[in-house]
């Protein structure tokens, strides 16, 4: 009796393994964004330092992103084999950042003079503070559709390198026709 429970749980553990899938790769790629992993968070920081945002703004900016990320959610809509690469087709749900800055650029473009300092000169710090605020506020989400490539190599799924389109996505600053 141990015997067939051992047989029966190798098997088990072994048919497992085999069992990973492009679309398993693909949800361990995006569940390292809503669990915040090391190099999530690592692209994240670099991110943040491409803004060249004050240490407040830049503080606020992660929260933004880490919120962002923690919040996407994902449904995995077909898997298709093109030569040596699996296609992922996924549809995403992302706060809709890239609507909160269009909206703060159109606020700004009408609303001037209340970015100028005490001298009357534009103070893109003000308006920078403005932005992040809005984008801290986001509640409405947009959805996209990513195909993810998928290779195997070693019998193992690996996400190969988004698009910097795709990332946007995912960032959810992705420019789209607002209407």
């Amino acid at each position: 009796m141990k015997r067939i429970i051992l047989v029966l749980l190798l098997l088990f553990t072994f048919g497992c393994m085999n069992n990973n899938t492009a679309s398993d790769a693909v949800k361990d790629y995006l569940n390292s964004y809503n669990n915040l992993d090391t190099k999530v968070l690592d692209d994240l920081e670099t991110e943040v330092i491409k803004e060249n945002l004050t240490l407040e703004q830049s503080d606020k900016y992660r929260s933004i992103l880490k919120k962002q990320y923690k919040d996407l959610s994902y449904k995995i809509i077909k898997e298709e084999k093109e030569d040596d690469i699996t296609l992922v087709t996924t549809k995403i749900s992302v706060y809709d950042l890239y609507k909160a800055q269009s909206d703060a650029s159109l606020y700004l473009a009408d609303n001037m003079n209340e970015f100028y300092d005490e001298n009357g000169k534009y103070n893109s710090d003000k308006y920078l503070d403005y932005k992040l605020e809005q984008m801290k506020n986001v509640t409405n989400k947009v959805e996209y559709t990513i195909v993810f490539e998928v290779e195997k190599e070693d019998d193992k799924y690996r996400v190969l390198q988004p698009s910097e389109t795709d990332l946007e996505k995912i960032h959810g600053v992705y420019s789209y026709d607002i209407k």
